[in-house]
């Protein structure tokens, strides 16, 4: 009888830690969060009784030099606090919630990206520029994490690869290559989240908009291998406050980037097969890449670039530039593409650009958004750029 009861208890102990590691599969789905409406608002909402504040902040909300805002959310029965927004555009937008000076993710909402230190949660308000952002019933491509080894910087590195699809079945076909670059306090995984670059170019590759074309995301932190949590460093905590971030380092180490994957991968190795483009750092990285080797790329698109000084005589990369300038522009650039928002904080450093490029004959294509130094600006010049090159 004994033996039978301590078999019963350790059958019932054997079905229980099952039982209770997917017990989140039976809970009910608790609050809806965020809820988009017929009419394309939305609403969040937050239980936290006992707060005695809490804020949504957001893309979506009008905030300093075209940020993040910030809107107040009321308590309703139960300790559930809401906020509905007016209707929103067609977009991809983050946010996050603040309880009594504590900002915090929505439980409600599973869906994630991390901009440098902070997490966000995001959701897609459905129409033409938020079907961009998704991933729909088209042909896919590629994605990988590759590992070259960089001599100039001493290490190995990682970047992210996208491959169009239909690339390994194409036999001998070569394809042009997009270098694109991130900002201060990115990495390789910049683009393929928080830009969407992935969902953007399967959708409108496969819509004929866009030509097939392999999409290089490097790392840029000439100190740091690859995204924090991913290389030899193990889980060092993300910083933008990163060394030899602009010191030249990167530019001289980049055509190791375009050697590799030249040998690795069947690409169009002439100018009118290369493109190079940026966001913010990234941009002032394109910015100083495409000049340094006049003639590698024939499209250059710098989006919300840092390019605060065209000239620093004790840095011989950033250094001479009217001279690589000209050696560029007169090498042929069949794009350059300057995309900026009318509340960025380094609008007037591209109007400066823009100016010096005027004087002197260059010519260039600009485009001026609203809004200031965001994720949702780059998504757009990201799309708006890859269907003018190649």
């Amino acid at each position: 009888m004994r033996k039978n009861l301590i078999l019963v208890l350790l059958t019932a102990l054997t079905c229980a830690l099952p039982a209770a590691g997917q017990q989140a599969i039976f809970t009910a789905e608790g609050l809806r969060s965020p809820q988009v409406n017929e009419d394309n608002s939305v609403t969040f909402r937050l239980f936290a009784p006992g707060a005695g504040r809490v804020t949504v902040t957001g893309d979506f909300i009008a905030g300093k030099d075209g940020g993040w805002g910030t809107a107040e959310m009321t308590e309703a029965d139960g300790g559930v606090w809401t906020w509905t927004s007016g209707p929103l555009a067609t977009e991809l937008y983050s946010y996050a919630f603040n309880v009594d000076g504590l900002q915090m993710t929505d439980p409600s909402n599973v869906f994630l990206m991390r901009d440098v230190r902070s997490i966000m949660n995001i959701f897609i308000v459905p129409g033409e520029r938020g079907d961009l952002y998704s991933v729909n019933d088209v042909p896919h491509g590629t994605v990988s994490k590759v590992w070259y080894h960089s001599l100039s910087l001493g290490t190995d590195r990682r970047m992210t690869v996208y491959l169009p699809a239909g690339y390994e079945d194409s036999g001998t076909r070569r394809y042009p290559v997009l270098y694109l670059l991130h900002g201060m306090g990115g990495d390789e995984d910049a683009w393929p989240t928080l830009g969407r670059a992935v969902q953007i170019l399967d959708n409108l590759i496969a819509s004929g908009k866009a030509e097939p074309m392999i999409v290089v995301m490097p790392n840029g932190n000439a100190a740091l291998p690859s995204a924090p949590g991913e290389g030899p460093s193990g889980l060092v905590q993300p910083t933008s406050d990163l060394p030899k971030t602009k010191d030249g380092s990167y530019e001289a180490s980049f055509p190791e980037i375009i050697r590799y994957v030249d040998s690795h991968y069947r690409t169009v190795r002439k100018p009118s097969g290369r493109a190079i483009a940026g966001l913010s750092m990234g941009g002032f990285h394109s910015f100083h890449i495409s000049k340094e080797y006049p003639g590698t790329f024939g499209y250059v698109g710098l989006f919300s670039a840092a390019v605060r000084s065209l000239e620093d005589s004790s840095n011989p990369i950033y250094s001479d530039s009217d001279a690589k300038l000209a050696a560029q522009f007169r090498a042929g650039v069949s794009l350059y593409y300057i995309a900026i928002g009318e509340d960025d904080f380094l609008y007037e450093e591209n109007r400066v650009l823009r100016s010096y490029l005027d004087s002197h004959g260059y010519p260039y294509e600009y485009h001026e958004s609203s809004g200031g130094h965001i994720w949702r600006n780059w998504r757009v010049y990201l799309a708006d750029f890859v269907q003018k090159i190649f």
